[in-house]
């Protein structure tokens, strides 16, 4: 005679259901368990800090005695003014005016010629170089004509450059060179005036006007048979000799 079994008491019923159920509360807590983390415990330290009471004392009022106010300035009194009777009789100043009237005419003065002193200016004339009828004349030179006098200036003038060159100690370390244009002018008393410079640096500037302030006093030229300033430019060429 076989056994019945009660279906409401069958174990294996739901056992795949309690499996699955089970597996996920172990993965659940697997997980949580990698995933878990730790942080190190920082050193912290632990001070008591003393607060003193502090005894408020209490500070007795003193009484200083204040001086009194000082008194108030007196009231000044009312000067008493006298009248006093004009016992002498005073003499009224008249004065009179210094401006003329427009009736008062003026007084003719005659002037003599002889006493109006003219003093007479002599005007700087001015003439170039290239169209001078006579050229002013360097120490030295001697010609007939314009042209060789005109011709032994400009040769006299290369010599005086050449010997009074001399290169800027200054520009040669910095290594500046150039052409500086002199222009001066000879006066009608045969003197070197207004030197007039432009280069590339101030330096050079500076020695080529020193080179023309020592050339010699010239005869003047002469336009007309009268003396005449005569302007006059050189180039002077600093180079190096490595360059």
């Amino acid at each position: 005679m076989e056994a019945k079994k009660n279906p409401n008491l069958e174990v294996g019923r739901n056992s795949s259901l309690y499996f699955a159920i089970g597996l996920n509360i172990m993965l659940l807590i697997t997980y949580n368990m990698l995933n878990y983390k730790t942080y190190d415990q920082e050193d912290l330290a632990m001070d008591i800090l003393e607060v003193e009471e502090v005894i408020e004392e209490e500070i007795p009022l003193l009484n200083i005695d204040t001086p009194p106010p000082p008194p108030p300035p007196p009231i000044a009194t009312p000067e008493v003014i006298t009248i006093v009777e004009d016992v002498e009789e005073i003499e009224e100043t008249i004065i009179e005016s210094t401006e003329t009237d427009q009736e008062e005419g003026i007084e003719e003065r005659e002037f003599a010629i002889d006493d109006v002193e003219v003093e007479e200016v002599e005007e700087e004339i001015e003439v170039a170089f290239a169209v001078v009828e006579k050229v002013p004349i360097f120490p030295g030179c001697k010609g007939k004509s314009n042209a060789e006098l005109k011709k032994c200036f400009q040769k006299k003038m290369n010599e005086h450059v050449m010997k009074n060159f001399k290169y800027p100690d200054v520009a040669m370390e910095l290594g500046i060179k150039g052409r500086v244009f002199v222009l001066f002018a000879i006066d009608k008393d045969g003197y070197v005036t207004g030197i007039k410079t432009r280069g590339p640096d101030k330096i050079l500037e500076k020695e080529a006007a020193r080179i023309i302030e020592k050339l010699p006093k010239m005869t003047p030229g002469k336009q007309r048979g009268k003396n005449v300033k005569v302007p006059y430019s050189v180039p002077i060429m600093f180079k190096l000799q490595n360059n």
